[in-house]
């Protein structure tokens, strides 16, 4: 079956990325990597709100401690208030690797999961990143998985024991049984396109997959055993992270990127790096939440 999805917001993001949506605050939050800004949308007033962030923002995750965000900046990870735009420095990440932190998600535990991408000063990108974990007392783990050259599809079961994740090069969504430690990966679908990649991934309550396959501008669903069961058509090529939002989650709500367009084919796709919505008639989950001490406690400390 196959579905469209339609304009939420025009917002221009050159690349748009880790739609996320609040519970609390009834608003998408959302990141534009590249213009090291963070967004936020309340679908029910169409208030609109950035914060200029001071590297790029690569990946973030809610709090439970009330009103703080957990930032995965391009170098290293932070708290950030967005009311007060206190911002508390927690570590660097991959110091004197020419890598920056990419995708990443809470697990159902309420620990932070993320992982890096190459960015070479020339050649083609080599996987030299990793996958890491931030626990609840703030120690960073390196998780033992394969190295990765573009982290992406980081996403947990409805019941927090089955890990997704890939390398976008790969072409290929792996999964792995998920805990205290990772058990061994195992292929979970692979791309037939070569003109496509993997990139990020929301789970919904029925345990099925949602991945944003960059450069075939769609949202596909696998269903828990992998395979291929909803085709969302997006107005834009490079999509690229799908989010239940919405008050019961009925919303697909999905960003893009307009990075590399120019001319001719920035042309042909208006709606590059806007806001997309679809209903599917599926139901997502309360995004998990970083179980961490709060900020305050920390700054103080």
């Amino acid at each position: 079956m196959s579905l469209r999805a339609t304009v939420a917001m025009q917002v221009h993001n050159t690349l748009g990325e880790g739609v996320t949506w609040c519970n609390r605050e009834q608003a998408l939050y959302w990141t534009d990597i590249h213009a090291a800004m963070l967004w936020r949308y309340r679908p029910h007033d169409g208030a609109l709100h950035q914060w200029p962030m001071p590297e790029r923002l690569a990946s973030f995750a809610l709090c439970e401690g009330d009103g703080w965000l957990l930032l995965g900046l391009a170098s290293r990870l932070a708290f950030f208030h967005p009311s007060t735009r206190a911002m508390v420095p927690l570590m660097a990440v991959e110091a004197g690797l020419p890598t920056r932190l990419n995708d990443g998600a809470c697990d159902r535990q309420g620990r932070f999961v993320f992982g890096t991408l190459h960015e070479p000063a020339e050649g083609p990108k080599q996987p030299v990143g990793g996958f890491y974990r931030l626990n609840h007392e703030l120690s960073l783990e390196r998780l033992p998985l394969p190295s990765v050259a573009i982290s992406n599809s980081i996403a947990f079961s409805p019941d927090g024991g089955t890990m997704y994740f890939c390398d976008s090069l790969s072409r290929a969504i792996q999964c792995c049984d998920y805990g205290d430690a990772p058990g061994a990966q195992r292929l979970f679908a692979a791309l037939d396109d070569p003109r496509g990649e993997p990139d990020g991934s929301t789970v919904d309550r029925d345990g099925g997959l949602w991945n944003a396959q960059w450069g075939l501008g769609h949202v596909v669903r696998y269903t828990p055993d992998g395979r291929l069961d909803r085709i969302v058509e997006v107005p834009a090529m490079q999509a690229t992270k799908p989010a239940f939002g919405g008050t019961d989650h009925s919303v697909l709500y999905i960003t893009s990127a307009r990075d590399g367009l120019a001319g001719d084919a920035l042309a042909a796709q208006p709606h590059a790096g806007a806001l997309f919505r679809a209903d599917t008639g599926f139901h997502g989950l309360p995004e998990p939440r970083f179980a961490g001490p709060p900020p305050h406690v920390i700054a103080a400390a």
